[in-house]
């Protein structure tokens, strides 16, 4: 399913360490920034970004300890990661852009929202983080829950993602329909040799906002979807069915309580939606931006 990879892969010099990111399309063109979640990298929009590029400027970033981007003494939760984003946004002297994200990086686009609405021209998400009131609100599956409960035990955690690496050769292949092949999987597994590099994977699962903890996110989660319903820039949700955080029945109703949200239902998928459907995905981003961009061009000509 790989296409030839057309991005360019580039480095910035970010807050003491480096963050890596993949850019195509025109310099000139609206800006649309794809932020990806946990345990992945740019990679994964590696069959997305060659459909979006004819209408926008694409730029791909590798969270901080991410796919190519570096790994330097830190906590890697939920606040690093904004930080070193906000940090290589203002890098790339990006003023303004379309978000297109999926898990932590629809909270990282939500965070950013929240905080400069006047950034964002669109948001397109998928498989989202929300604060959550109750665990059963987290995962449709009851053995989800039951592993991400472990991820957040103290030893636990560190026994199955830092030494067993279960979050790279099992949640991440067991949340996505089709089988990755070994070309496929490589870049995913490159970051992450041994227990020690693997600890940006486990940051992230603790800092879920599930029932009211850690209170810190769990907070800002809350501000930022607040900050959400009352936003009026154009959205964009996609569905995968049954999905895995976002059931198509949870999406239909998330979206109908969202001024200018349009829902795509892409029919079967799980959690990582950009590995079943990045045609589809890639597609309907790029007829949005330009549907969006043609109105803007319209009305400053009237």
């Amino acid at each position: 399913m790989s296409k030839p990879v057309d991005a360019a892969i580039r480095t910035s010099h970010i807050l003491g360490s480096t963050m890596a990111y993949r850019e195509d399309g025109a310099a000139d063109a609206p800006v649309a920034l794809f932020l990806h979640g946990n345990p992945t990298s740019s990679h994964i929009w590696r069959n997305i970004l060659p459909l979006v590029a004819p209408v926008a400027h694409c730029i791909a970033p590798d969270l901080i300890g991410f796919g190519q981007s570096g790994k330097p003494d830190i906590s890697y939760g939920f606040f690093d990661q904004a930080r070193y984003l906000d940090a290589l946004i203002d890098d790339l002297g990006i003023s303004s852009a379309y978000l297109v994200a999926q898990d932590w990086g629809t909270a990282l686009a939500f965070h950013l929202a929240a905080r400069r609405p006047d950034f964002i021209r669109g948001l397109a998400f998928m498989e989202f983080i929300r604060p959550m009131p109750t665990w059963e609100d987290f995962h449709q599956s009851e053995a989800a829950r039951a592993t991400f409960r472990k991820f957040r035990t103290p030893g636990e955690g560190e026994a199955m993602i830092l030494q067993g690496n279960a979050f790279i050769e099992r949640v991440l292949p067991g949340s996505i329909l089709r089988k990755l092949s070994d070309e496929e999987m490589a870049p995913y597994r490159a970051p992450f040799p041994d227990p020690e590099s693997r600890r940006p994977i486990l940051a992230l699962p603790r800092d879920l906002p599930i029932a009211g903890e850690p209170a810190d996110v769990y907070g800002a989660m809350q501000s930022a979807h607040a900050a959400l319903a009352a936003s009026s820039y154009p959205k964009l949700l996609f569905v995968g069915e049954p999905g895995a955080l976002v059931s198509p029945d949870f999406a239909a109703r998330f979206a109908a309580s969202l001024r200018h949200c349009a829902l795509i239902q892409l029919g079967a998928g799980l959690h990582y939606l950009q590995e079943d459907h990045p045609e589809a995905i890639g597609r309907s981003v790029a007829g949005w931006i330009a549907g969006i961009e043609a109105v803007r061009h319209s009305q400053l000509a009237a």
